[in-house]
């Protein structure tokens, strides 16, 4: 099994996407092929040791920003790191991609050299995120900031595959976010797809979700267009880390904080582990041809390796092809 990485995408590129990726090769037994400027990679593969075999590189001489235009960036800038690892992926050189570059060029490339899997209207950013309950996962979080009912049908299709066939749920919970609970609720778009939804008999529908019961992880496909998911997702992120600064502030404050602390320090930090990103490593775009990851965009190598470790994942599941099947069948419907 191999996968391309886009060395150069990334606040922390390349030196440790490198890292990670070693890190992911030694541990998971994967293949990588690097794409990126030659010469830095190879530098920073010298600081260390791993099975030679199992690691390439394509030397390219371009990089696409997140300040680019993206379908532009993906057309004239061929011979980039992302553009290339694309090719590779659409070429059957390699199972899948992982960068942690520009979002929207990873979405462009996706839909222009990957291609959408037959019958997919618009694939969907898709991170599976840690509920008090269980892992949860909002679909989309900012690939179509403006989308139909029909799309919205098919996330959630994606989005119960990817439950069942890679965490192994049955007949995962699928719920609509929503102003109210109650189902006239909502704008036209959540009206319409609240009737699709609950008239599925393929899918679990648990009606509408307001945002607040979002990470309590009792309903684990969270469907909603990218405007409204990417604005659960950055608050739900800016929440996070929010509470963990009141928290070390108030530990901090007085001498009984500072003993209280150093009890709680080992459970809490284990708490923690579930709701730091670098231990999911990255978002799947679902939808298309290929296995594709963003990894976060400041990555260390502990977040890119587990995001490669999500690829493999994705991949040894058989995501795609059982995909494949369930959106034929669902088109027949």
């Amino acid at each position: 099994m191999k996968f391309a990485v886009d060395a150069m995408g990334g606040d922390n590129a390349p030196h440790e996407i490198v890292k990670g990726s070693v890190e992911a090769v030694k541990e998971y037994g994967i293949g990588v092929v690097f794409t990126g400027d030659r010469e830095k990679i190879e530098e920073e593969l010298k600081k260390y040791e791993y099975p030679k075999e199992l690691i390439e590189i394509i030397g390219t001489t371009e990089v696409i920003g997140t300040d680019e235009a993206p379908v532009m960036a993906i057309r004239k800038k061929k011979d980039s790191s992302l553009k290339v690892a694309m090719d590779l992926v659409r070429d059957g050189k390699c199972e899948g991609v992982v960068s942690a570059g520009s979002t929207g060029a990873l979405l462009a490339g996706g839909l222009f050299v990957i291609g959408r899997i037959k019958g997919i209207e618009r694939p969907a950013l898709a991170p599976v995120m840690p509920g008090r309950k269980g892992n949860f996962m909002v679909i989309d979080v900012g690939a179509n900031t403006d989308s139909k009912p029909s799309n919205l049908h098919q996330f959630a299709h994606m989005g119960k595959v990817y439950f069942e066939s890679i965490l192994g749920y049955v007949n995962p919970r699928i719920g609509l976010i929503n102003i109210g609970a109650e189902a006239e609720k909502g704008n036209e778009l959540t009206k319409e797809t609240y009737k699709l939804l609950s008239e599925d008999p393929e899918l679990n529908f648990a009606g509408n979700v307001e945002p607040r019961d979002i990470p309590e992880g009792e309903v684990q496909v969270l469907v909603a267009d990218g405007f409204v998911g990417n604005t659960v997702l950055k608050m739900f992120e800016g929440t996070f880390s929010s509470m963990m600064k009141v928290i070390k502030d108030g530990l901090k404050e007085s001498f009984q904080g500072k003993i209280g602390g150093l009890l709680i320090k080992g459970p809490l930090k284990e708490t923690l582990k579930k709701y730091d990103y670098k231990e999911t490593g990255g978002s799947a775009f679902l939808g298309l041809k290929g296995t594709v990851i963003k990894a976060h965009g400041s990555s260390d190598a502990r977040a890119f390796k587990n995001a490669l470790r999500q690829a493999k994942k994705q991949v040894d599941s058989g995501f795609i092809e059982k995909f494949t099947d369930e959106i034929g069948k669902y088109m027949l419907q």
